[in-house]
């Protein structure tokens, strides 16, 4: 969907990016500010989506993507954007990140997020909550009202409540269709490519040329109670340095671990000069050979953004001054 006249800027940058392409944009003047998000990665088919549920999609990473570019447009934080626009998402039953997370293997919920701000590297997660309605929210309290990083289960929803967030019963994130692909799961045993993924992630740079980034998720469908993926860890899913580069990534969280992700992509951008398509691709490709997929969104220190993902298709958003686009499947046809 195109917004304005953004295809010369935009159009590359929603190209698919695998281990041999780069999914790079090139922008001409560095912009005023700027958001990506990303709602998550996986198989997603033309075949499978019907064309409201594809309009569905569409019209939430809008959403997320206006909420995001208020911030900006009025000379806001790039971190105050890229929360805004994770909020927007939690709140959406279409994402497995707060309300409509996917079920743990005992039939609950446990959340994860993160959020940095790229001015002095300060970070704040959360892991395995069960009861902050908005866990990007408990992450930023993390980072700006405790001395700590991360906070995990029972203590992360104390932490949380102490500060005065909104909390809720663990069934608040219950959704039917979540529940059906438990039930699914727990029957065949066996996960589809879909159930393991599901996360929504920002990245922005705002008028000061600030670079901030941010990720929840659900997990993945049936997990372990206790398991925790790539989103909260600083490196792995989320990525925010001044001068290089901010990384929001999606995928198979164990392999994204493995590879440090978010901290690969930025320090080779950092030390080795490379543009973050590339290293996103590099980053990638190290995934993909220890036998994980997923994608990841990227901001440069000048604004340019890209995508990259080796999934067939990744719910995707990109938003300046200029205008906007999203893009969900891998054949760039959006």
């Amino acid at each position: 969907m195109l917004q304005n006249a953004v295809l010369a800027v935009f159009a590359l940058a929603l190209l698919p990016a695998c281990a041999t392409t780069t999914a790079e944009v090139r922008v001409a003047a560095k912009p005023e500010w700027r958001l990506v998000i990303h709602g998550g990665a996986g198989v997603i088919l033309r075949e499978n989506m019907t064309p409201e549920r594809e309009a569905a999609f569409e019209a939430a990473l809008q959403r997320s993507m206006q909420a995001g570019a208020a911030v900006l447009r009025e000379g806001g934080a790039a971190l105050d954007a890229v929360e805004a626009a994770v909020l927007v998402m939690e709140d959406d039953p279409l994402f497995n990140a707060g309300y409509g997370a996917v079920f743990t293997a005992d039939g609950g919920h446990e959340l994860d997020a993160t959020i940095m701000d790229g001015r002095d590297r300060n970070a704040g997660a959360v892991a395995g909550v069960t009861r902050v309605k908005n866990p990007i929210r408990a992450a930023r309290a993390v980072m700006e009202k405790s001395e700590h990083v991360m906070f995990a289960g029972a203590g992360a929803d104390a932490f949380a409540e102490a500060q005065g967030l909104e909390m809720v019963d663990n069934s608040y994130f219950d959704t039917d269709w979540r529940r059906e692909a438990l039930e699914r799961v727990l029957q065949e045993r066996a996960r589809t490519a879909a159930d393991r993924h599901g996360t929504v992630g920002a990245v922005a740079i705002d008028l000061n040329g600030n670079l901030a980034a941010a990720t929840t998720t659900g997990g993945m469908t049936a997990k372990a109670t206790g398991r925790v993926g790539d989103t909260p860890l600083i490196g792995a899913a989320t990525y925010a340095e001044n001068g290089v580069c901010a990384v929001s990534a999606t995928g198979h969280g164990e392999y994204f671990i493995r590879v440090g992700v978010a901290k690969t992509i930025c320090d080779r951008v950092k030390l080795l000069g490379e543009p973050i398509g590339v290293a996103g691709d590099v980053a990638l490709a190290e995934v993909a050979a220890l036998g994980g997929d997923g994608g990841v969104i990227l901001i440069d220190a000048e604004g340019n953004p890209a995508f990259a993902f080796n999934s067939p298709g990744m719910y995707r958003g990109v938003i300046d001054a200029a205008g906007s686009m999203v893009a969900i499947y891998g054949d760039s046809t959006d």
